[in-house]
């Protein structure tokens, strides 16, 4: 083994600050037989304690550049189904679901200026089978593993549960699904009825309490006569960085819901909340992790085989270059919901004559992002510009009629041929910040049947807001920086690279 020999001299700067300088020793060699043993054993005493000290310090630096990956998947049509069927019943939840959101955000909007405490709906969008985004996430100690519905429009993270091997109540809720048995996991804490948490902050929470250590009730009513009831509590959810390693998130808020009705959770768990919330899953994980996420959803008929991933922290896929920027507006009158300021909507490069305020984020219009919805729904005005000037760039193809779409097209005909050779009807949204989102023509103008096409657009009341729904966003990356409040998005396939 052979060690340099240096010298450390002891120097002063002028401003009187100390520094030790080393030289390397010429006399190396001569100096080798006369040095005691003991500065050796001295120095690699200091390199055995410092070295795991430094590598800690950047592991623990490196955890910024870390990312959590969730399998995302698409929620298959049901078989029994016709592309129609499958439609219709999109938008049948899709209107319930829109018209809840507006409700909540009007209820917070009125009683601002009158109570100090908001009372919210008990209500909340229906959630249909076949038309989102699931994950697979791990929940509890040790890990149970569970199937949810990945959704931007709301806050809490919850599941079918089993709190007793004997509850009978519980087999409402699960079925011969998977349930979380919350007896089985040591790190399950139910949250209190008298807790500030619960009186003051967790969503669609109520007033019953008999005993001060009774658990906090939640009860959501959807519009479509479903509904889930139970209690909350924190837990712990067990994830993978992308390094490999595994990482506990200790301490969330989560539901355990005990009892559902109706059929608006048929082929999952139960929900991921990744709404914009000091309580939600997406905010509590992000702030761990760069403080964003990011999704990137496949096309919506696409084959069961294929799926992407929900990202926590950095996502190499979204290049800074390729990516488009907007601020993401949030604010306590629409939380959980994240808004985008929309300027307008251009049809082959002409603006469409829209009205400011439909866009206006501070008044009564804006527009949200949401994963939860599927089809793309605009305030009256708005839809009235985009659809007419849509038509009329499609006039000569012979018209069908399909309910509940307006304006539909026989796509067999010459006519049909002739504007697909030619170039189709190019959309663009343009946010805040001269970003431009440019969806893929099958986003709105959407096979509903062999040999039909419609325009993939609903008319909502104005006023009231729009809603981007997960058809317009499939093939493109989303990335919430909700730490920056930006949102970024890059026009991508979402193939997984094997």
């Amino acid at each position: 083994m052979h060690f340099h020999i240096y010298k450390y001299i002891h120097t002063h700067t002028s401003s009187s600050s100390s520094f030790l300088h080393y030289i390397p020793n010429s006399n190396t060699n001569q100096m080798t037989s006369s040095i005691s043993p003991w500065p050796l054993f001295l120095l690699l005493l200091t390199l055995i304690i410092i070295f795991p000290i430094f590598s800690a310090l950047n592991l623990s630096n490196n955890n910024s550049t870390n990312a959590l990956q969730f399998n995302l998947i698409r929620s298959q049509p049901n078989p029994n189904f016709s592309i129609l069927d499958h439609y219709r019943h999109l938008i049948y939840k899709d209107l319930h679901r829109h018209e809840t959101l507006f409700r909540r955000r009007k209820a917070c909007e009125d009683n601002a200026t009158i109570l100090s405490s908001v009372s919210m709906p008990l209500s909340s969008g229906a959630y249909a089978h076949n038309g989102e985004y699931f994950v697979k996430i791990h929940v509890g100690t040790p890990p149970q593993k569970f199937l949810l519905v990945a959704d931007t429009g709301s806050e809490l993270l919850w599941m079918n549960c089993r709190r007793s091997q004997r509850c009978r109540r519980c087999a409402n809720a699960a079925g011969k699904k998977r349930a979380f048995h919350s007896d089985s996991s040591s790190s399950f804490r139910p949250i209190s009825c008298s807790s500030e948490l619960c009186k003051t902050t967790l969503p669609f929470s109520l007033t019953t309490c008999p005993r001060s250590d009774s658990p906090c009730l939640y009860d959501y009513s959807y519009d479509d006569g479903s509904t889930a009831q139970g209690i909350y509590a924190r837990e712990t959810a067990t994830v993978m960085q992308s390094n490999g390693r595994l990482e506990k998130l200790e301490n969330l808020v989560i539901g355990c819901t005990s009892s559902t009705s109706g059929s608006s959770f048929q082929g999952s768990d139960g929900v991921l909340g990744l709404g914009y919330s000091p309580i939600s899953f997406a905010v509590r994980t992000a702030n761990r992790f760069s403080g964003r996420f990011s999704y990137c959803l496949v096309d919506h008929l696409s084959s069961r085989n294929r799926s992407n991933y929900l990202v926590f922290g950095p996502n190499r896929s979204v290049r800074s270059k390729l990516a488009r920027s907007t601020p993401l507006v949030i604010s306590e009158q629409t939380q959980p919901l994240y808004q985008v300021q929309v300027v307008g909507i251009s049809i082959d490069g002409q603006d469409l004559r829209i009205s400011k305020a439909v866009w206006d984020v501070n008044g009564d219009g804006g527009t949200i992002v949401d994963s939860g919805t599927s089809l793309t729904f605009l305030v009256e005005p708005a839809y009235k510009a985009v659809t007419a000037a849509l038509n009329r760039r499609l006039e000569p193809v012979p018209k069908v009629q399909i309910d509940p779409f307006e304006y539909c097209y026989n796509w067999t005909s010459l006519k049909a041929l002739e504007i697909e050779k030619n170039g189709m009807p190019k959309m663009v949204v343009h946010f805040n910040n001269s970003a431009r989102f440019e969806p893929p023509v099958k986003s709105y103008v959407i096979d509903v049947a062999p040999g039909v096409k419609c325009l993939g657009f609903q008319s909502v009341k104005w006023p009231g807001q729009s809603t981007l729904g997960n058809i317009i966003q499939q093939e493109h990356f989303w990335e919430f920086d909700i730490r920056h409040l930006r949102l970024r998005f890059q026009r991508s396939r979402c193939l997984i690279k094997r």
